[in-house]
């Protein structure tokens, strides 16, 4: 399962309207692919259709899918979202992750 944060969800809803998706039937995707400077990196978009090998949860008000390749490393993951002095964006709170870069955008295992 992955999770959303109060913070997050409302940046998620918020964003998805701005860009035309409605949160209500539409997807956060989330995934994993290679490369970052730790060797895997975080996707995230908004998406309108599942694929045939995707996995779909709903946490506050939002709903996820994940190709369930990518789920492999993302499993138990809290999405966050940070406004502080370090910049704004996305945070995943991964425990699957042993190390990850500087910026937070990469991991490997």
């Amino acid at each position: 399962m992955i999770k959303v944060s109060d913070t997050a969800s409302k940046k998620i809803v918020d964003m998805m309207k701005d860009d035309g998706f409605d949160a209500a039937q539409d997807y956060v995707r989330v995934g994993v692919k290679s490369g970052g400077c730790s060797g895997l990196s975080y996707e995230l978009k908004f998406d309108k259709e599942l694929g045939e090998n995707d996995k779909v949860f709903e946490d506050n008000n939002v709903k996820i899918a994940v190709e369930k390749k990518s789920f492999l490393y993302l499993a138990g993951t809290v999405l966050e979202f940070s406004g502080g002095l370090n910049g704004k964006g996305f945070v995943f709170n991964n425990p699957n992750a042993s190390r990850t870069c500087g910026c937070g955008e990469s991991f490997s295992l």
